[in-house]
């Protein structure tokens, strides 16, 4: 991989983890027909640090809210604030688990293996059909939804399953309010991601990776301007109610993949 794959890679990953078509499926893809050739460990930390900054995209646009919520904990009060963080950590507790007990089956799922993206996208766009079709409502998150909203999430680890289509589908069909829904999921991805660049960081994996230096920094500026445009976006893309279009998008990908990877194996 060289400095211009990966400020693609950087872009893809930057747009693709807000808009509900599954950044570590296109990642994969993206790497595939790149001809990138790094083994999972490596591709994996690549992806690792892509999402770091898809999550400091995410503190930027939603740096008001933050800011309430560690307003409202810092100030040990029984109030809303507090009451969202608590759901926060609820829907954390699944994806923490799969993160710490299967980290190398997860490892090697992102070495190029594209039939299996291709047929994850295809049931990311099932859900995002589904969704769409769901009615909106006006209910918040409970503490039940955020815990199976957080299941979604730890599936949705496995690429081709969108994080952010998989957990604003899953909110929206539990009847949730549709622009709720997408707050929520753009924020509970936060800790989880500064988690693991800490846990990278303590045990040492970054500074094992082989990966050079000025790809990983370039991967990350890229992403990380593309991720505020795409986040920005896709508030207003839940509001009207358009996730069919990436629907039908994701099977289009979907089946390619399939395609792509079936003739060569």
């Amino acid at each position: 991989m060289n400095e211009f794959d990966a400020a693609i890679l950087g872009v893809i990953q930057g747009l693709t983890e807000f808009l509900p078509v599954s950044s570590s499926g296109h990642l994969e893809l993206g790497k595939a027909i790149l001809g990138d050739e790094s083994i999972p460990s490596e591709s994996m930390m690549f992806t690792v640090v892509l999402h770091a900054a898809t999550a400091l995209s995410t503190i930027v646009v939603f740096r008001k809210d933050i800011g309430e919520i560690l307003g409202g904990l810092f100030q040990f009060k029984w109030n809303g604030e507090t009451i969202f963080s608590l759901k926060i950590i609820l829907s954390m507790v699944p994806a923490v688990f799969i993160g710490l007990f299967f980290e190398e089956e997860l490892e090697i799922l992102f070495g190029g293996n594209i039939l299996f993206v291709g047929f994850m996208l295809l049931i990311t766009s099932l859900l995002l059909w589904l969704a769409d079709k769901a009615k909106n409502t006006n209910k918040p998150v409970s503490y039940s939804n955020a815990f199976v909203i957080g299941v979604s999430q730890a599936i949705a680890m496995l690429p081709g399953i969108s994080r952010s289509g998989a957990t604003i589908s899953t909110s929206v069909l539990l009847g949730n309010d549709k622009s709720k829904a997408a707050r929520f999921s753009f924020l509970m991805v936060v800790p989880l991601i500064i988690g693991k660049i800490c846990k990278d960081i303590l045990s040492g994996d970054l500074a094992e990776s082989t990966t050079e230096p000025s790809i990983l920094i370039i991967g990350f500026i890229a992403a990380f301007i593309a991720g505020i445009a795409a986040c920005t976006w896709m508030i207003q893309i839940v509001k009207k109610s358009k996730l069919s279009y990436f629907a039908i998008y994701c099977f289009i990908v979907g089946v390619s993949a399939i395609i792509f990877g079936y003739y060569n194996n």
